[in-house]
């Protein structure tokens, strides 16, 4: 039934009470709370944010194309994306939602593997058995996204339960969404985390939207932060488009979980500019001018002001990554496109530590048939 009223989800963040923010609308850091990150961390961040933006503006456009099958953005989301991440150790593990992908150029993840994700074709490390925009990667200590909403909280507090008994000093990130803490996976996960007190950050990234319900529909608490409260731990609210409030506010969790100190949960004030994914129309149910409200706080544009003033940034600089960014995507995507589908034989892999003799003889029956599907000219299973 089509939408008839359109409800406001949350006004832009200003320095209001309890909630942490550092970079002024205008760029300008409050010099009380700037971090003064070195020059090389501020730069990273930026490379890492542009090209959350950019990745996301090409691979929307290969969707609409129909050169891919869905994708998920997270314009607007990139400072808490890449913000809560960048503090953390290559050893940590992040257990990401739906929109923490950016997350993996803090890791030097391949754009390539990226597309070939998106694709699932023979060089996709998860042999196109996940939807797109579902990344996994063990070796960088990430695990693979899931559509379930919320059940990454869990996970990640279980992971964390296990590091405290292993003493294995580790850090886990657990990524939610706004929608999320509506389900019961959120309260167990937060629960556990209260009583255990293991190494975990748990970050709800608050975009305003759970698809098309806003989140003043979705609990009447003041704040999601505040929930942590009920659990027996420390809840933190921050101002999401600010790159530096989320550095900060992560950084301080982080080191708070690696020293014993128990779980914090992070709220980060954020939106969702674009829609839920692909196949969402966000203009059916949430008013244009809100979204002009949001866009006007961009957290890629409030940075470069900051980085600007630091003599950090230049149109000259900003090109040069552009280039870089876009070369990597277009390589991967030719790549990705050129590259066939799985091989068959990998139906039966990483199932069984070792293939039992039933499915290996089932694994050698099927390849016999996809040749002599081939020899005959018909297309390979």
């Amino acid at each position: 039934m089509p939408v008839s009223t359109k409800i406001p989800a949350t006004k832009p963040p200003a320095a209001e009470p309890g909630m942490l923010q550092i970079l002024r609308p205008d760029g300008t850091a409050d010099p009380a709370l700037d971090p003064k990150l070195p020059a090389e961390e501020l730069r990273t961040l930026y490379r890492c944010m542009l090209q959350l933006r950019i990745f996301d503006t090409r691979m929307l456009s290969l969707q609409r194309s129909g050169r891919i099958g869905f994708y998920g953005t997270a314009t607007g989301q990139e400072a808490s994306t890449i913000g809560t991440a960048f503090p953390l150790k290559p050893e940590d593990w992040i257990f990401p939602a739906l929109r923490e992908g950016g997350t993996l150029a803090l890791r030097n993840y391949p754009i390539r593997l990226m597309v070939a994700q998106l694709i699932g074709n023979a060089i996709d490390v998860v042999k196109g058995r996940q939807m797109p925009c579902h990344y996994s990667d063990p070796e960088r200590h990430y695990v693979s996204m899931s559509s379930v909403i919320a059940t990454q909280f869990p996970h990640a507090v279980g992971a964390a339960m296990a590091a405290k008994i292993k003493g294995d000093p580790v850090v886990i990130l657990g990524y939610i969404g706004d929608g999320g803490t509506s389900a019961s996976d959120f309260h167990v996960a937060m629960n556990f985390a209260g009583v255990y007190k293991p190494p975990v950050v748990l970050v709800c990234q608050n975009n305003g939207w759970a698809i098309s319900v806003p989140t003043c529909a979705q609990t009447s608490s003041e704040t999601i932060a505040q929930k942590a409260v009920a659990y027996g731990f420390e809840g933190v609210r921050v101002d999401g488009n600010d790159i530096l409030a989320v550095v900060t506010a992560s950084r301080r969790a982080i080191d708070k979980a690696r020293s014993g100190g128990g779980p914090t949960f992070i709220e980060c004030v954020t939106y969702r500019r674009l829609g839920h994914s692909s196949s969402d129309d966000p203009t059916r149910y949430r008013d244009a001018a809100e979204v002009k409200a949001w866009e006007e706080k961009d957290p890629i544009e409030r940075f470069r002001k900051y980085l600007e003033a630091k003599g950090l940034w230049s149109a000259a600089w900003h090109e040069q990554l552009e280039t870089e960014i876009n070369e990597e995507i277009t390589a991967g995507i030719r790549e990705g496109e050129a590259a066939g589908p799985p091989p068959v034989s990998t139906l039966f892999d990483d199932v069984y530590r070792d293939c039992p003799p039933v499915l290996e003889e089932q694994r050698q029956d099927l390849l016999r048939q996809d040749e002599a599907k081939k020899g005959d000219g018909a297309f390979p299973l």
